[in-house]
């Protein structure tokens, strides 16, 4: 039996919206002109406990669109070389189309209406995402087109930090800063942090009423 068949819906947990964590490397700032290099996106599913993990992660390396920006600095925090050849990248515009799929895919296994991005930072990487999908012409981006849920949030209001190292770090995981600012790392960590919040949203509540009280 698939787990496709098995799949406990997220339909009901966020108001039909799928959460799913993206983190994108990039050659600047500016979402318009800086080239998307690099995505990484993790699906989440929800056990019979209700608790949310990682169930699997995708990454693409992607080609600079033509004429694309990129900044020296950004690549120096990065450490993407976007023309080796060791990359493998893709298209911008197939690495979308895969990557679309997915969710897409993601969203109607789960009985859900959208797909929402959870990000550090979120409206970042949201608008490189849609950036590249007005570029591309794209016509079924799965994801609701402003809204996020972001991990810079919820690491301030939970622990009183709003660096992803100092969140996770606050949460009692492990941080290697050699592998941060890659797509993939930061995903994970990311989706750590929002589901191990998600997760155990109820002792912080009752630990903030507690103080209050």
């Amino acid at each position: 039996m698939s787990d496709e068949i098995e799949i406990i819906p997220l339909a009901n947990r966020f108001r039909g919206f799928l959460p799913v964590v993206v983190d994108v490397e990039t050659g600047g700032f500016n979402f318009r002109k800086d080239a998307l290099l690099e995505v990484a996106a993790v699906i989440l599913r929800i056990d019979e406990k209700g608790e949310l993990s990682r169930h699997r992660t995708y990454h693409w390396h992607i080609e600079p669109f033509p004429n694309a920006n990129l900044d020296p600095k950004s690549l120096e925090v990065n450490g993407i070389k976007p023309f080796s050849p060791l990359r493998l990248a893709i298209p911008e515009t197939r690495a979308l189309d895969e990557f679309f799929k997915i969710v897409r895919r993601e969203v109607k296994l789960n009985r859900c209406n959208r797909a929402i991005l959870v990000g550090h930072n979120a409206p970042f990487d949201l608008n490189f995402v849609n950036a590249a999908s007005e570029r591309n012409d794209c016509k079924r981006n799965p994801f609701h087109p402003f809204s996020t849920l972001d991990t810079v949030t919820l690491g301030a209001v939970v622990y009183g930090q709003t660096v992803l190292a100092r969140v996770a770090q606050a949460a009692g995981m492990n941080w290697d800063g050699e592998q941060a600012h890659s797509a993939v790392y930061d995903a994970e960590k990311t989706a750590d942090i929002f589901c191990h919040i998600v997760n155990t949203w109820q002792t912080f509540d009752a630990a903030f009423k507690a103080v209050e009280n």
